[in-house]
């Protein structure tokens, strides 16, 4: 049982309060039907309501899987004739983890509580993003939240899956890269100092790639630990040199102008402002605030940049695919061209999600062609470095008679 603070309005209307003991609120709610009165708030007030649950973490965070298997069961539920609220409280009866259930269960109370949904979610930014809220705003205004949250459900699975394939085809070329800088490692602060040692027994001049390779293998020794504090130090200040927006919009624009690296990176940010844009139209959300709400999408800010430009152009009249087609590195000329078709034929929310579908699989073949080329790039660096250090290494050995004498 718990202790459930009210606040209602009698059949006279006037406001009255107080507590009352029930199972849960449901109960509670039913408890002041009987009386006849009309709830405003009902709050909780039992110590283990108010203390904040402990999920291990820090509160209020929820990972993603939870919240798309919550996004998904709950457009379920509605689509089967279930009330908002009735969904809202099996989801949050049956959330496993400590963190998910405390936030299903506030949003559930905000929405008994007179809260729309859209409200309700905005309160956890980091669960339901401002590109979730629009959505579930638009769905609650026109009477299709099911739906909507069933495109939120795929639109949020697909992106899941464009995210892992990106990731993926930069696993083998990182794995590389790392075991290249350990067996440079080894080779600088172990082999090569006993080869040294031999040499220095023998005397005589070294050539002059032995004595390079020797010189920095004795810096490395001797300044192993300067150079780690060293390595540590740049790293953190590109890491907050990228956290400002100066920084970030610096390295963006030279990812763009790299051959191969740019035009995926431009792919990319394409796709997934044509799912998102698309998606938000086909849930009924005007033009204007889907662009704002998708330009959020794209991640990066100097492409960014441009959807604001089309976004203020199509405020002053003019049409999608030419305000578009003023940002070439974003936008080719063909989907410009394409998007102007869809506008004329009223279905550009359609079109766009099938250029997004269209050019991902040109994105999956350009990932594909860049980690093909990056694999030998970086065996024939790990090589050429390598073999550097080994042949350094035996130069002396071919006058190894001439040193003994």
């Amino acid at each position: 049982m718990a202790i459930f603070a009210y606040r209602a309005v009698d059949q006279s209307g006037r406001e009255v309060s107080g507590t009352l003991t029930a199972d849960g609120r449901g109960a509670a709610l039913d408890q002041l039907a009987e009386r006849g009165l009309t709830p405003v708030s009902v709050q909780d007030s039992t110590p283990a309501a108010r203390a904040p649950a402990r999920s291990g973490g820090r509160p209020g965070r929820v990972s993603r899987a939870s919240v798309d298997a919550f996004t998904r069961e709950l457009a379920n539920l509605l689509a089967a004739g279930v009330s908002l609220s009735r969904a809202l409280s099996i989801l949050s009866g049956q959330a496993s983890q400590a963190g998910a259930r405390q936030q299903w269960t506030a949003i559930y109370d905000a929405v008994v509580d007179g809260a729309s949904l859209a409200d309700a979610l905005a309160q956890w930014p980091r669960s339901f993003p401002p590109v979730y809220v629009a959505m579930v705003r638009a769905g609650e205004a026109g009477g299709f939240l099911d739906l909507v949250l069933e495109q939120i459900a795929d639109f949020r699975s697909r992106e899941q899956d464009l995210v892992g394939r990106v990731k993926a085809a930069l696993v083998y070329p990182m794995v590389l890269a790392v075991l290249a800088v350990g067996v440079l490692i080894f080779l600088l602060t172990y082999f090569i100092p006993r080869f040294s040692a031999v040499f220095a027994e023998f005397g005589g001049a070294l050539p002059w790639l032995t004595r390079l390779i020797v010189a920095s293998s004795g810096f490395a020794v001797h300044h192993g630990l300067a150079i780690a504090v060293g390595v540590v130090v740049v790293a953190l200040l590109a890491r907050r040199l990228l956290t400002s927006e100066s920084g970030r919009r610096g390295f963006e624009r030279v990812v763009l102008r790299t051959p191969g690296v740019g035009t995926a990176s431009a792919r990319f940010a394409l796709v997934r402002f044509c799912r998102m844009l698309g998606t938000l139209l086909g849930a009924g959300v005007p033009l204007i605030s889907a662009l704002r709400v998708a330009r959020e999408a794209i991640g990066n800010q100097t492409l960014a940049d441009a959807v604001d430009r089309a976004t203020r152009e199509v405020q002053h009249g003019t049409s999608l695919a030419a305000s578009l087609s003023a940002s070439p590195e974003l936008f080719p000329p063909s989907v410009a061209e394409m998007t102007a078709v869809a506008e004329q034929t009223g279905r550009l929310d359609k079109e766009l999600i099938r250029l997004a579908g269209a050019y991902e699989g040109d994105l999956d073949r350009r990932l594909r062609m860049l980690v093909a080329l990056a694999e030998p790039a970086l065996l024939f660096l790990m090589a050429a470095v390598i073999g550097t250090v080994v042949i350094g290494m035996l130069l002396p050995v071919f006058t190894l008679q001439e040193l003994i004498r």
